[in-house]
Order: C-alpha cells, then structure tokens, then sequence
C-alpha cells in the first residue's frame, strides 16, 4: 500500500486556522476577550505565537475569523433544515431546535457572541467590520427566505430582509436568554417561537399573483 499523500501548504494552513479559531472560541469564552492571549490561544492548539501571526495579523482578525465560523454555521443549520422538510412549520422547528442544541450543548457559543458585541460597542474599528458581517449574514437568510417563498408563491406582508433581522434578534435573545437563566428556557422552545413567527408571516401574506 502506498503511504498517504502529505497535506499541501494550502491544507495545512487551513488546518491550523481552524484549529486556531476553535481555541480562540474556547479560551475566550471560558475567560473572557481581553483576558484570553494570543500566546495562550496558539498553544492550546498547539502552536506558537509565530504561527498565530502567520494565519492573522491581529487578535481582532482572528475575531472575525470566530465571527464568520459562527455565522457559518448558523446559515447551514437553516439550509439543511429547508433541504431536510417540505413543511415550513418543520423546517422552522428544526432551524430553531439546531439553534437551541448549539447554545445549549456549546454554551460557550453564546458566551463568546455577547463577548464580541461588548468588543464591538467599544471599539469602532471592529463595530464596523461587525456590522458588515452581521449584514451579510442577513442577507444570506434574506436570500433563503426568498427562494422559499417564491416555491410557496406567497408575498409576505413586509419586506423579507426584515423578517431575516427579526429572527436574527430572535435567535440572539434567546442565546443569551439561556446565559443568565438556563433552565428557564426548553429544548423545543426557539422552534416554537420561529413557527409561531411563520405562520403569522403566512397569514399576514398574500399569495403570489
């Protein structure tokens, strides 16, 4: 058999930012922004400072890099659950289940989002570059929720792009929500919200004519 094949820089590099970032969403969590180094988040994933600094130029870079991975996610989790289900009722309820297991299971996901909007409120550089991604986030779900209506051939009563901010502050309350009290919210609660939040779309809508 022949040995296996050796990563390429390119997949290497990748390797060790991801490993990078998943240290970073750890450390920062559990400790906090400013009290989680660069010196500590690189050897905990097992590299050092100059490996950090030659995937990032800066601790803020490396935010974005968080930032983007969580926002990844989170569009994934709404494009499987429109994938998986016919039903809007269902695809509403899996998205929201998703959500709820993610910052329930990885507390440490809504511990570090409220981390980087304080990091924003006081930094104007990063609130920029936040925002741009908070937007662009926004409109992904936009897009997602125009395709889908448009298979249902229905016109919702507001523009859908505010239906994706009103989820989006949803999602978010309810994430931290489960911060300061995390039993007072249930597993299947989110997914009942967002259902509750569709048919009310539904309604309120007309059909396409």
């Amino acid at each position: 058999m022949s040995a296996p094949s050796r990563p390429t820089r390119k997949e290497q590099q990748a390797r060790t930012r991801a490993a990078l970032i998943g240290s970073a969403m750890s450390a920062m969590a559990s400790k906090g922004l400013q009290a989680a180094s660069i010196a500590e988040i690189a050897a905990d994933a097992g590299f050092t400072k100059g490996a950090f600094y030659a995937n990032f130029a800066s601790k803020d870079e490396l935010l974005l890099a968080v930032l983007d991975e969580t926002f990844d996610r989170a569009v994934g989790d709404i494009e499987r659950a429109v994938r998986d289900h016919d039903d809007i009722d269902a695809q509403a309820r899996d998205a929201g289940d998703a959500w709820i297991t993610q910052t329930g299971a990885e507390p440490r996901g809504g511990r570090l989002f409220l981390e980087l909007m304080v990091h924003a409120v006081r930094d104007e550089a990063f609130r920029a570059a936040f925002v741009e991604r908070r937007r662009g986030l926004r409109d992904r779900v936009t897009r997602i929720y125009e395709e889908r209506a448009a298979e249902l051939g229905l016109v919702a009563p507001f523009p859908l792009e505010d239906a994706a901010r009103m989820t989006s502050v949803m999602a978010h309350g309810v994430a931290l929500d489960r911060l300061v009290e995390p039993d007072g919210i249930g597993d299947d609660f989110f997914g009942t919200m967002l259902v509750t939040f569709f048919a009310g779309l539904q309604v309120g809508g007309s059909a396409a004519g």
